[in-house]
């Protein structure tokens, strides 16, 4: 699980990079909540996440990791692609947006509730 989430969240890390590159060269800045959200969400927090999950194995093995994989992976998009809409003015993508938060929301929680519940101290060898 880990290595996936490393993996995915290099994927979002050239997406929200490559907004910021588009944004700066075309000198419309509209997007940056986008980017934004994308490199702090996909990138940054997927990141530490799957870094957690491969450090502690077990952790990474639950339902609760699994739960919190796939909400992350499709509230985050569906946030994303809504909020992209929004902010040019389209709102009838609005509902996008809340269900993609919302979704990621849930899938945070299933994280924090994992981490809390199975990250335990190792045992250190005597």
């Amino acid at each position: 699980m880990g290595i996936r989430l490393i993996k995915i969240s290099a994927v979002y890390f050239l997406i929200g990079v490559g907004i910021g590159y588009y944004m700066s060269t075309v000198h419309d800045y509209s997007l940056t909540p986008v980017h934004a959200h994308i490199n702090l969400l996909g990138w940054g927090t997927l990141t530490l996440a799957g870094i957690i999950y491969h450090l502690f194995p077990s952790v990474g093995k639950t339902k609760l990791a699994l739960g919190h994989f796939w909400l992350h992976n499709i509230g985050l998009p569906l946030m994303m692609i809504g909020l992209a809409f929004a902010v040019h003015g389209n709102d009838s993508y609005l509902i996008a947006t809340i269900i993609g938060a919302n979704v990621t929301v849930l899938g945070v929680l299933l994280f924090v509730i994992n981490i809390l519940k199975n990250l335990k101290q190792p045992v250190e060898a005597e």
